[in-house]
């Protein structure tokens, strides 16, 4: 990978964690699916102004926003109700080798040892930061986010052509437009009367949304849809191990949490396994 497409590919673990971190406040006054809803159509309503309409595309789009957007978040979201959230972040980071797998049979993109290798490291890190997940007489829930995970990784490999002919910040723009409603519906249906929320929240919850949806969610996924379209999977996907990290330092530096032994010597080795993906160079 170019070093460019390294910078941007970090801006989403970096942008993501830092967003998750500080969002609290929202997490508090919104429920899941109104909070992903409104995140993604404020995302829409910045961007898909600045592109034309891809209509050969459009098709592709809605499908990959479906499978990677509603359907994948949903099925986290039913799974953090049942596995607590240590594990089910370590869960979720199951969509690196997901997402390297699917790869391989829809483009035949082969890993490197060193890739596999870097990814394994990287695993092992995020057990010691983590600790070890606590999953017995939780088969559903752990089902659940290993889905989520599997559909989220199927639909950012399925955007990997759509990158390359339109460019990643075009794709989120219409990802963001056609998951917003979806997620806004899918909260009516699941959270009852979002009215009460828009009326109950306040102005610390409103400016954590508009942070989500003007910044976080158009920079973090227009860089991510970017490099994906100019890079091998199995070369971007494991820089997304490094979310939990960014997310915890965030909440250490900025939030005041304490740090443990179990942060440094986990990020530590993060680092080091997700280092050899990147400045690795394998033969082709």
């Amino acid at each position: 990978m170019k070093f460019r497409d390294i910078l941007l590919a970090l801006c989403a673990p970096l942008l993501l964690g830092f967003g998750f971190a500080i969002a609290k406040p929202a997490m508090q006054q919104f429920p899941p699916f109104l909070l992903m809803g409104l995140r993604f159509t404020i995302t829409a309503l910045v961007l898909v102004w600045w592109f034309p309409i891809p209509r050969a595309l459009i098709k592709n789009l809605f499908i990959v926003s479906l499978i990677g957007g509603t359907l994948s978040y949903g099925l986290v979201y039913l799974g953090l109700n049942i596995v607590d959230a240590s594990s089910s972040t370590l869960l979720i980071q199951a969509e690196v080798p997901f997402g390297v797998i699917i790869a391989y049979f829809l483009y035949k993109e082969r890993p490197g040892i060193k890739s596999i290798l870097g990814i394994i490291i990287a695993f092992i890190g995020l057990v010691v930061l983590l600790g070890a997940p606590n999953l017995q007489g939780k088969f559903i829930g752990v089902l659940l986010l290993l889905l989520g995970a599997c559909t989220w990784s199927l639909g950012i490999v399925m955007a990997k052509p759509l990158s390359k002919e339109i460019g990643g910040f075009a794709v989120a723009a219409w990802i963001s437009l056609f998951c917003g409603p979806m997620l806004l519906f899918g909260s009516f249906i699941f959270d009852g009367n979002t009215l009460n929320y828009f009326l109950s929240a306040n102005l610390e919850g409103w400016l954590t949304v508009a942070y989500l949806g003007l910044i976080m969610q158009p920079l973090a996924y227009g860089s991510w849809y970017h490099v994906i379209g100019r890079n091998p999977i199995h070369k971007v996907m494991p820089v997304m191990l490094l979310f939990p990290l960014t997310g915890l330092s965030t909440a250490i530096f900025l939030l005041g949490e304490e740090p443990t032994k179990q942060v440094f010597l986990g990020g530590t080795i993060i680092l080091f396994g997700v280092a050899i993906i990147l400045f690795s160079k394998e033969k082709k």
